[in-house]
C-alpha cells in the first residue's frame, strides 16, 4: 500500500512543490495549512507528517509532540527555513524522526521520507506479528473448547429439531383455523435452532479446519465474482460497490477466499449508510505477496477494539454471532497470509488481505 504523507505547510507553493515531488514517487499526499486540520486529518490518515515549524496557529514543535501522542506509529519531519541550534534541540524535544530545512534537495526529502517509512513499517509489521500470535492463541484455545463441547451441544438440539418436527405434524392435523396460532411461535422456535446449528458449524471450523486444496488462482476473479454476487444487495442499500483490480496470481482454496472477502464485503456494507461506498482493490504487494483490500467509508473502528475484531463472539452488530472476522482470520492463516485492519482514506475501515503469490 502506498504510504500516507500529511504535509504541514501554510506556503501554497511549497505544498504544491513537495506534493507534487512526493506524488511522482508514489506517495498519498494530503496538506494542512493549520495546526487545527493537522491534527483533524492526522486522528485517521497519516504514517508520515512533514511539519513546517512556524504556523499561522502554533508552533511546529508543539504539533509534532501532539501528532505523536494521537498516531505513536507514525513518524514526523520538521522543515524550517531557519535552521539554528535551538531550533534542531527542540526538533529532538517534540519526538521528530528528522529535520529538514527548506529549500531541501529532492534526494535529501526522498531519503528522509524513505527511512522514516522503514521504521514505520518495520514497527508495524511486529505489532502485527505479536498480534496474530496472539489472536492464534486464543483462536486455538476456543477450537479445544469447540471439539470438546460440539457433541454435548449438538445431540440436544438434534433431539429438539425432531421433535419440533413431530409437534409441526401433529398441528397440521388440527382445523386450519387453529393452525396459524400454534405454528407462527413454532416457526420461530426452528429458526433460532436453525441458527445455533450455524453458529455450531463456525466454531467446528475453529476445531477441525477443513482441509485447502490449493491450486492457482486468480484472486481478481475470485474477487470479481464477490463483487457480481454483491452488487444488487448495493444498489437496494444505495452503496456504491467499487471494484479496481489488477491481475495477480495466488496458490489458494477458491471457495474459502470466497468466503473470506464475502464475509469482508458483506461487513463492509453493513458499515455504510446510504450514499456512501466500498471499494475492493487487488494488487501486487512486497514480499512475494498479492492484497486485496476492502475500504468503506462508513464508521472506522475505535483502537481500542481493533485487537478485539478477530476474537470469536466479539461483535459490534446487534444480530451478529461474531463469528465471520475469526472464520476468514483462520482462512487467511492457512493460506499463510494475514489480514490488517487501519483506517480508511474513505471515513471508515480498511481491511487488507495479504496471501502468498505462487513461488
Amino acid at each position: 500500500m502506498s504510504a500516507r504523507i500529511l504535509l504541514v505547510e501554510d506556503n501554497p507553493s511549497l505544498v504544491n512543490n513537495l506534493g507534487g515531488i512526493l506524488r511522482e514517487f508514489g506517495y498519498l499526499v494530503r496538506s494542512a495549512s493549520t495546526c487545527q486540520q493537522a491534527l483533524e486529518i492526522g486522528k485517521r490518515w497519516m504514517d508520515i507528517a512533514l511539519v513546517n515549524l512556524l504556523l499561522p496557529d502554533g508552533n511546529g514543535t508543539a504539533l509534532a509532540q501532539e501528532l505523536k501522542q494521537q498516531s505513536p506509529h507514525a513518524e514526523i519531519i520538521l522543515l524550517t527555513g531557519f535552521a539554528s541550534i535551538e531550533s534542531a534541540a527542540q526538533a529532538v524535544r517534540s519526538g521528530a524522526w528528522a529535520y529538514l530545512v527548506k529549500p531541501c534537495a529532492t534526494k535529501d526529502l526522498l531519503s528522509a521520507v524513505e527511512t522514516a517509512l522503514r521504521h514505520v513499517r518495520a514497527q508495524e509489521e511486529k505489532r502485527q506479528l505479536a498480534k496474530r500470535a496472539q489472536t492464534a492463541e486464543k483462536l486455538a484455545a476456543v477450537g479445544t473448547l469447540t471439539a470438546g463441547l460440539s457433541h454435548e451441544i449438538r445431540n440436544p438440539l438434534n433431539g429438539a429439531a425432531l421433535q419440533l418436527a413431530v409437534l409441526e405434524r401433529r398441528i397440521q392435523k388440527l382445523a386450519k383455523s387453529k393452525q396459524a396460532a400454534l405454528l407462527e411461535p413454532l416457526s420461530l422456535v426452528k429458526d433460532e435452532i436453525r441458527r445455533l446449528e450455524r453458529i455450531l458449524d463456525g466454531f467446528m471450523q475453529f476445531a477441525r479446519p477443513s482441509d485447502i486444496e490449493k491450486q492457482p488462482l486468480r484472486l481478481d476473479e475470485v474477487v470479481g465474482r464477490v463483487i457480481a454476487l454483491l452488487q444488487p444487495e448495493a444498489q437496494k442499500r444505495n452503496i456504491a460497490l467499487e471494484f479496481s483490480c489488477v491481475a495477480v496470481s495466488v496458490l489458494g482454496d477458491a471457495d474459502q477466499l470466497h468466503q473470506v472477502f464475502m464475509n469482508l464485503t458483506l461487513n463492509a456494507l453493513d458499515a455504510t449508510p446510504p450514499g456512501g461506498t466500498v471499494r475492493l482493490l487487488t494488487m501486487h504487494s512486497e514480499n512475494n505477496f498479492a492484497v486485496v483490500s476492502i475500504d468503506d467509508s462508513g464508521v472506522s473502528i475505535p483502537h481500542n477494539e481493533e485487537d478485539r475484531i478477530f476474537e470469536p463472539f466479539f461483535t459490534t452488530k446487534a444480530q451478529g454471532s461474531g463469528l465471520g472476522l475469526p472464520i476468514s482470520h483462520a482462512i487467511v492463516t492457512q493460506h499463510g497470509g494475514h489480514i490488517q485492519v487501519r483506517a480508511s482514506s474513505l471515513g471508515g475501515a480498511c481491511f487488507a488481505v495479504s496471501l502468498p503469490k505462487p513461488d
